[in-house]
């Protein structure tokens, strides 16, 4: 009985994914999902799959307040290209690891700023402006993290990022801002029709 049943939802599942149209996108922008305040847009160009996503409220009061005692404060982004499943997990394709610091020198009153993609580091950079500092931790645009060579043609994808924040406390504590969980927002779902190079 219990087997019958099982085989019907597999049967329909099965018959709706061939009957349902498929998607003409090669690739969308806008919110996506996730928690709120997280946005992430995806676009495949030039045989990269080119990753935008901005943090609203990333630099909260309480993280201010820890870069201004000196405190080397660290957002660190997962970013994961996915492709969903409909009888199972949605698989990970691919990911990347992306991380914003700046620590505030007490002395010079200057900020230092880094950032980092699977370990490979940019050019570090220097600045007095709060401005400058929140968008170094929160937006990102455009960076090239996957090759589209990773996807296959007239296959559903779509992008995770979730957000960390961890400024180390006396002790070997950790700070968390935005509780243990983080910060999580996803890329609306594209169809990658093929060859982008063109």
């Amino acid at each position: 009985m219990i087997r019958r049943a099982l085989l019907a939802v597999l049967a329909a599942a099965v018959l709706g994914a061939c009957s349902a149209p498929p998607l003409r996108v090669y690739a969308l922008s806008g919110a996506g999902g996730g928690d709120e305040g997280l946005r992430v847009t995806a676009l495949a160009k030039d045989g990269q799959l080119l990753v935008s996503f901005s943090l609203a409220d990333g630099l909260t009061r309480e993280l201010r307040q820890a870069i201004d005692s000196g405190l080397p404060a660290t957002i660190t982004y997962v970013v994961e290209l996915r492709r969903p499943a409909a009888l199972w997990f949605d698989g990970t394709v691919a990911s990347a690891t992306v991380t914003a610091t700046v620590r505030f020198d007490n002395l010079t009153r200057q900020h230092q700023l880094s950032r980092t993609i699977d370990g490979r580091g940019e050019e570090p950079r220097v600045t007095e402006d709060e401005e400058e500092v929140r968008r170094w931790l929160t937006e990102f645009d455009r960076l090239p993290l996957f090759s589209t060579a990773q996807l296959e043609p007239n296959m559903v994808y779509y992008v995770k990022v979730r957000a960390h924040a961890r400024p180390r406390l006396s002790g070997g504590l950790f700070f968390w801002p935005w509780g243990r969980g983080g910060k999580t927002g996803f890329a609306p779902r594209f169809t990658y029709l093929g060859d982008d190079r063109g």
